[in-house]
C-alpha cells in the first residue's frame, strides 16, 4: 500500500461534478485514505495517472470561493507533505470576444500574459449588470515544470490536433450511468446572448422561453468545421474572485482591458499558497444566463486535458521539484525579508500619503481604546478564557462565530482586549492572518453606522499590508477630488478584496448590544459582516434574547469574572489603600474575601466596592462597610445584579455629596458635563468647560482644574482614556444610572451647560466676526478647544432644559445681540454643514444676525424678543437668506409661524442667492409640516411654481430629493405645474421615473394634461429613464399609458443596441408585425454585430 509520501501531484476540485470527472480519468484508484492531519477536513481520492501518484481533493459541500480553496490546499499539504506540483481543475465561465472565439465545452488553461501570472484577481459588487470591478493584482505564475508541459502539449495540439473528445467518449462508454449528465449537449443549447440582454431576475425558466431568440438577443456565430478543434483549447488569463460572475458588461470590460478568457472563484486562493496550473472547462458565458446543461461535459473536458498533460511530464522531473510546502516556507522567509527592506526604503512622503488615505477611509480608530484597555487590565487576568475549549476550538476552525454573552459589568470589554492582544502576539509574524475589531459604545451609536464600522475594519486590515492595496488607493482617487464619500457597497467591495489577501481573518466585536438598533444599524452591519469570506468572529453582548437568537446554534462561552481574576485584580490594587489597612494582613484578607463573595461575577462591582473603602479611616469603618456589602447581595438573576449596581452607584454619589464643598462642586460639574454632553469630551474640552466663569469675556488659565483632581473627586465613577484623551464614565451602566437619576443629582445641568457654552461663545477672542483666513480659523479651534462643541450644542442644551425662561434669559439675548460673535459662530456652524476646509469661501454666509441664529435653532422666545427690540424679519445675510428661510430649512414650524405673523412686510417667496424660496428649502429638507403651513397661507400667497437658478420648482425638488409624500402633498394642493421643466429639460415625471415607487408616478399620471412622452435635452423620455434605472413597476405604468409610436423613430433615439437592449424590449411591444420588427432590428444591429 502506498504511503502519503508517495503522492506528488495535488489535484483540487471545487464541486462534486468536477470531482467525479477527475476520478473517472484516473488510470487506477487506490484504497481510501486511513489517516490525515488532525485538523484536516478534506475528502480525498488517491490514484494513479500514468506514472504519477495523484491525490484529489474537493471543497466541502456548499463552500466555494478563494478562502475555501486556500483552506483545502493548506490541509492537503499538511496531510500529503510530498506534493510537488498542483492542479486546479474544473469548470468556469467563458469570456468570448472578437479576439477569442470561446464556446461552451472549450478549455481554458492559465498561462502567463504580458509578463504577468496566469491568474488575475479582481472584485466586484452585486452580480448584476453595470457593476464596476476592482483589480487586486496578478498572482504568481504556474511552476516552470507545468508551463513547459503546457508548451509541449500546445505545440502538438496545434500541429496534430487532439483526441480529447474520443477520451471523454471512451470514459462514458465504461460508465454509461454518467452519459446523461456528462456527455456533450446538443450544440443548439450553446447560445451567446448580447451583453445587454439580461435573464429576468428570479425566473428559473429556460432562456429559450424567457429571453427570446432573435438577431436582437442572440449573437450569430459560424459552425466549427472538421478542421477546427472542438473543444478548442485557449491559453491565457483567468480571472478569479469570491463571487460568481453573472454580468456580461463587466465580463466584456475585463476581456477587452485585461484579455481575460475565463472567470472562476477559487484559483486566487491558491496561486500564492499552492502554486498550480488552472484548467477550466467552459460551462457558461459568465452572464445572467446560467447553463448547467454544460457543466458535466465541461468538467470532463478539463479532466481529459489534465490527464493528457500529466502523461507528458516525466516522474523524475516531478521528484526534482521542491515540495510545495518547502517552497512556500522559503517564499515566506524571502517575503519577510523583502517586507523589512521595503519598509526601510519607503519614503516619509509615501508613509504620509498612506496615512492620509487611511484617515480618509475613516476617522474611527479603536486602537487607542485597545491600548487603554490593556493598560487598565490587571496582568494575569483573563487567562481562563484563552485556555477554554471554546476559544481554542474557535482559533482553529475557519469561519466560525463564537458568541460570548455576559451580564453588565462582567468585564467583557477587558477580556476582549485580552483576546485581541493574544491574537496579535500569536500571529505577530504571520502576515497571512488579519485581525480587526470593533468596540461598540452607546455614546457613539450615531457615529457607528454600518458603513463607518466596515470602513474601520477595512482600515485595520489595510494597515497590516506591506503596501497600500491598489483598490483602496483607487477608491481614494475616485472620491477625494470630488469631495464625495464611498458608498456602503464600495466599502464592502474594498473590504472583501483586502480580506481575500489573508488566509484567515479574526474579527472581534465587543458590546454588540450597544450598537444602535434603530434604523437597522445592527442587522445591516451583521449582514454585511457575514458576507465576508474566511472571517472568524468573536462577539460579546449582554444576554438580550433578540441578540442571543441571532447566534442560536453557534458555539458560546459565557463571560463572568472569575474569583481568580478578581483576586488578582484586588492584589494589584491593595497598594492604594491607606497604610493602616495595608499593614494589617488579616484585614486585607477579609477585604479580599468579602469583595469576591459579594460581586457575583461582576468585575465592575469589585472596582466600585474597593473604591468605597479608600476613604475609610478606621478598621471598624472598613468592617462596617464590608458587612454592608453582604446585605446588598440579591441573587444571581440579571435584574438582581443590576439592583446591586444601582445601590453601589447610589453609595458612590452619596460619598461625592459628603465631600467638602469645593471637591463636591467640582465632582458634580465633572459628572454632569460628562453625563449630559451630546458626545464624548476630550480632557482639554472639559477643562475649559469647568474653567468658564459666567459673565467673563476671557478664559482665566489659573481657573483650569487639573485632570488628576477632576478624576479623584468623582469616587471612581470617572476615568480617562489616556490614548484618546477622552474623559468618560467608567461603564455604560454608570451612564444609564445617571440618565435615570440626573434630575435628582443635578437638576439644572442642561441649563448650566447651555449658559456656559454661551459665555464661551461670547469671549472677546471671537468678537472679530467672520474669519477670512483658514490658518486663523484653525488657531481658534486649537486655542479654544470647547469652541466646536459650544457652537453646535448650546441651543440643544437650551431646548433639552425644558425651561422656557432660559430662551429669553439675559445670557441668550445678550449673546444674540453680539453680531460679530454670532457671525463667527455661524461660520463654524455652516462650514461644518458643507466642508470644514471651505470656511472662508463664498458658500459660507457673512452678515448673519442673532435673528438668523435664533431662527436656525428654533429658539422662539429669543426670536420674539429680538423682534420686539427692532430686528427686521426680512434681514438677509450675504447669501440672501432670511430668518424665515433658515426656519423653513430647519423644519422649525413654530418659528415659521412667528415670522409669518410679523405683518404685511414679510415675503414668503423671498429667495436666496441660488433662487431657493422657503418652500423649496422646506421641501428639500423633507419638512412636510412646514410645507403644509406655507401652502395653506391665505394672506401671504406662496408661489408654488417659483423656479430656482437651475430652473427647478418645489415639485421638481420633491422628486429629485425623493420626498415622495411631499410630492403628493404638492400635487394635492392643485397649483403645482407638473409639466414645467428644469434646465436639463426634465419634468417632475422624468425625475420621478428613475427611482419613485409606482404609486407616486400613478398620482403624477392622474394630473390633467400631463406630458407623458416629453423628452429632455438628451432626448430621453420618462419611459427611457425608468427603463435605464430598472424601475420595472414604473416602466409598466408608463408603457400602458403611451400610444403606439413608430419603431424607426424610437430606434433612432436609442442608438447602440448593445447598450439599449432593455429599452428595445419596450419598443417591441409597439410592433404587431414580428417579422417586420426582426427585419428592422437586424438591419439596425449590423454595425454592432460581433
Amino acid at each position: 500500500m502506498a504511503s502519503h509520501e508517495d503522492y506528488t501531484v495535488g489535484w483540487i476540485c471545487a464541486i462534486v461534478t468536477e470531482y467525479v470527472a477527475a476520478r473517472v480519468f484516473l488510470d487506477e484508484e487506490h484504497d481510501k485514505v486511513e489517516y490525515v492531519s488532525q485538523n484536516d477536513n478534506n475528502s480525498y481520492t488517491l490514484g494513479r495517472v500514468g506514472k504519477h501518484k495523484v491525490v484529489i481533493a474537493v471543497l466541502p459541500d456548499g463552500e466555494y470561493g478563494i478562502a475555501a480553496a486556500a483552506g483545502v490546499a493548506r490541509d492537503m499539504l499538511h496531510s500529503f507533505p510530498n506534493v510537488r506540483i498542483g492542479l486546479m481543475v474544473g469548470i468556469g465561465g467563458g469570456a468570448p470576444s472578437p479576439k477569442h472565439d470561446i464556446r461552451l465545452g472549450d478549455i481554458v488553461v492559465s498561462a502567463p500574459c504580458n509578463g504577468k501570472g496566469g491568474v488575475f484577481q479582481y472584485d466586484f459588487g452585486k452580480t448584476i449588470q453595470d457593476q464596476t470591478f476592482r483589480a487586486t493584482g496578478f498572482l504568481g505564475q504556474p511552476p516552470a515544470l507545468l508551463r513547459g508541459a503546457v508548451s509541449d502539449i500546445r505545440a502538438e495540439y496545434e500541429s496534430e490536433g487532439h483526441y480529447l473528445e474520443d477520451a471523454i467518449n471512451s470514459v462514458l462508454e465504461k460508465k454509461p450511468r454518467l452519459q446523461k449528465k456528462y456527455k456533450r449537449p446538443n450544440p443548439s443549447s450553446d447560445r451567446l446572448y448580447r451583453s445587454r440582454v439580461v435573464h429576468p431576475k428570479g425566473d428559473e425558466a429556460n432562456c429559450v422561453v424567457t429571453c427570446d431568440d432573435t438577431p436582437l438577443t442572440i449573437i450569430s456565430r459560424l459552425e466549427r468545421t472538421t478542421n477546427d478543434d472542438n473543444p478548442a483549447i485557449h491559453y491565457g488569463l483567468i480571472a478569479s474572485s469570491n463571487q460568481l460572475m453573472k454580468d456580461a458588461i463587466t465580463r466584456d470590460k475585463l476581456a477587452a482591458e485585461k484579455d481575460v478568457l475565463c472567470f472562476e472563484m477559487e484559483a486566487a486562493g491558491l496561486m500564492n499558497h499552492f502554486p498550480c496550473l488552472v484548467i477550466r472547462g467552459i460551462c457558461d458565458y459568465s452572464d445572467s444566463h446560467k447553463n448547467k446543461e454544460w457543466q458535466g461535459y465541461a468538467a470532463m473536458a478539463a479532466a481529459a486535458y489534465t490527464k493528457d498533460l500529466l502523461y507528458r511530464i516525466p516522474p523524475n522531473k516531478v521528484e526534482a521539484e521542491k515540495r510545495i510546502s518547502e517552497l512556500l516556507s522559503s517564499v515566506r522567509d524571502a517575503v519577510s525579508r523583502t517586507e523589512i527592506n521595503i519598509e526601510i526604503m519607503r519614503s516619509k512622503l509615501d508613509k504620509r500619503d498612506d496615512l492620509e488615505i487611511l484617515n480618509w477611509i475613516t476617522r474611527i480608530d479603536y486602537g487607542s481604546q485597545q491600548t487603554d484597555y490593556i493598560r487598565r487590565r490587571q496582568a494575569g487576568t483573563g487567562q481562563w478564557l484563552l485556555d477554554s475549549e471554546q476559544y481554542q476550538a474557535w482559533l482553529k476552525t475557519d469561519e466560525q462565530t463564537l458568541f460570548c454573552p455576559g451580564i453588565p459589568g462582567a468585564g467583557k470589554t477587558i477580556l476582549m482586549a485580552t483576546v485581541i492582544e493574544d491574537l496579535t502576539n500569536r500571529f505577530a509574524k504571520d502576515k497571512t492572518v488579519g485581525i480587526a475589531y470593533v468596540y461598540f459604545n452607546f455614546r457613539h451609536r450615531f457615529e457607528e453606522q454600518p458603513k463607518e464600522l466596515l470602513s474601520s475594519l477595512l482600515r485595520q486590515l489595510v494597515v497590516h499590508q506591506a503596501a497600500l492595496p491598489n483598490n483602496v488607493r483607487e477608491l481614494y482617487d475616485k472620491h477625494y477630488d470630488k469631495r464625495t464619500r464611498p458608498s456602503l457597497e464600495e466599502v464592502l467591495i474594498a473590504l472583501q478584496s483586502v480580506a481575500a489577501l489573508y488566509l484567515r481573518v479574526y474579527v472581534i466585536i465587543d458590546a454588540l448590544d450597544e450598537c444602535q438598533f434603530e434604523g437597522h444599524c445592527r442587522s445591516t452591519f451583521l449582514a454585511e459582516l457575514y458576507k465576508l469570506p474566511g472571517i472568524s468572529k468573536l462577539i460579546t453582548s449582554r444576554p438580550i434574547p433578540d441578540i442571543e437568537a441571532l447566534f442560536k446554534g453557534c458555539p458560546s462561552q459565557e463571560i463572568l469574572a472569575s474569583d481568580e481574576d478578581i483576586s488578582i485584580y484586588l492584589d494589584g490594587r491593595m497598594k492604594l489603600l491607606p497604610s493602616f489597612m495595608l499593614d494589617n494582613q488579616e484585614l486585607r484578607k477579609q477585604i479580599k474575601s468579602e469583595i469576591i463573595s459579594a460581586v457575583e461575577g461582576m468585575f465592575l462591582l469589585a472596582q466600585l466596592y474597593f473604591t468605597s473603602l479608600e476613604d475609610k479611616t478606621t478598621i471598624k469603618a472598613v468592617k462596617s462597610a464590608l458587612s454592608h456589602l453582604k446585605k446588598q447581595t440579591q441573587g444571581s438573576t440579571e435584574d438582581g445584579k443590576l439592583n446591586i449596581l444601582e445601590t453601589a452607584y447610589d453609595e458612590a454619589m452619596k460619598r461625592i455629596k459628603d465631600q467638602r464643598a469645593g471637591f463636591r462642586l467640582l465632582a458634580e460639574r465633572v459628572i454632569s458635563w460628562i453625563t449630559c454632553a451630546t458626545r464624548s469630551l476630550k480632557t482639554l474640552e472639559l477643562q475649559h468647560a469647568l474653567a468658564i466663569e459666567m459673565g467673563e469675556r476671557e478664559l482665566d488659565g489659573d481657573n483650569v482644574p487639573q485632570i488628576e483632581q477632576m478624576v479623584s473627586v468623582c469616587s471612581g465613577l470617572v476615568t480617562i482614556d489616556r490614548e484618546s484623551g477622552v474623559v468618560r464614565l467608567i461603564h455604560y451602566t454608570t451612564q444609564e444610572y445617571l440618565d435615570r437619576t440626573k434630575d435628582r443629582w443635578f437638576p439644572t445641568a442642561h441649563e448650566d451647560i447651555s449658559n456656559a457654552c454661551i459665555t464661551y461663545l461670547s469671549f472677546s477672542a471671537f468678537s472679530t466676526g467672520f474669519c477670512h483666513s483658514y490658518r486663523a480659523y484653525k488657531q481658534w479651534l486649537e486655542s479654544y478647544p470647547l469652541y466646536h462643541y459650544a457652537t453646535h450644542n448650546w441651543a440643544r442644551h437650551a431646548h433639552i432644559s425644558n425651561n422656557s425662561a432660559i430662551q429669553s434669559a439675559t445670557t441668550i439675548i445678550s449673546f444674540l445681540e453680539q453680531d460679530r460673535n454670532v457671525e463667527a459662530t455661524f461660520q463654524l456652524l455652516l462650514a461644518d454643514e458643507r466642508d470644514s476646509a471651505s470656511v472662508s469661501t463664498s458658500q459660507v454666509p457673512q452678515q448673519t444676525t442673532g435673528l438668523h441664529l435664533a431662527a436656525y435653532w428654533g429658539l422662539d422666545d429669543a426670536l420674539a424678543e429680538l423682534l420686539t427690540r427692532g430686528y427686521g424679519s426680512e434681514c438677509r445675510d450675504s447669501l440672501g437668506q432670511t430668518p424665515l428661510l433658515y426656519a423653513a430649512r430647519g423644519g422649525n414650524l413654530s418659528t415659521v409661524k412667528i415670522l409669518l405673523g410679523c405683518g404685511e412686510g414679510i415675503d414668503a417667496n423671498a429667495a436666496d442667492s441660488k433662487g431657493a424660496t422657503p418652500l423649496i428649502h422646506a421641501v428639500r429638507g423633507g419638512h412636510s409640516a412646514v410645507v403644509n403651513l406655507l401652502l395653506s397661507l391665505d394672506r401671504l400667497w406662496v408661489d408654488v411654481n417659483h423656479r430656482d437658478n437651475n430652473g427647478q420648482t418645489a415639485l421638481m425638488w420633491a422628486a429629485q430629493s425623493h420626498r415622495w409624500d411631499i410630492l403628493i402633498q404638492l400635487l394635492a394642493d392643485g397649483r403645482a405645474d407638473a409639466n414645467m421643466k428644469d434646465g436639463f429639460g426634465q419634468s417632475a415625471l422624468a425625475l420621478s421615473a428613475e427611482k419613485a415607487p409606482a404609486h407616486v408616478v400613478e398620482r403624477l399620471l392622474e394630473v390633467d394634461g400631463i406630458e407623458i412622452n416629453a423628452s429632455d435635452i438628451c432626448g430621453l423620455t420618462p419611459l427611457m429613464l425608468a427603463m435605464s434605472f430598472e424601475n420595472a413597476e414604473v416602466t409598466k405604468l408608463l408603457q400602458a399609458k403611451l400610444p403606439v409610436i413608430p419603431l424607426p423613430e424610437y430606434l433612432s433615439v436609442l442608438g447602440d443596441p448593445l447598450l439599449d437592449a432593455p429599452l428595445l424590449e419596450v419598443a417591441m411591444s409597439y410592433v404587431q408585425d414580428r417579422e417586420k420588427f426582426n427585419a428592422l432590428a437586424s438591419e439596425w444591429t449590423k454595425t454592432y454585430a460581433m
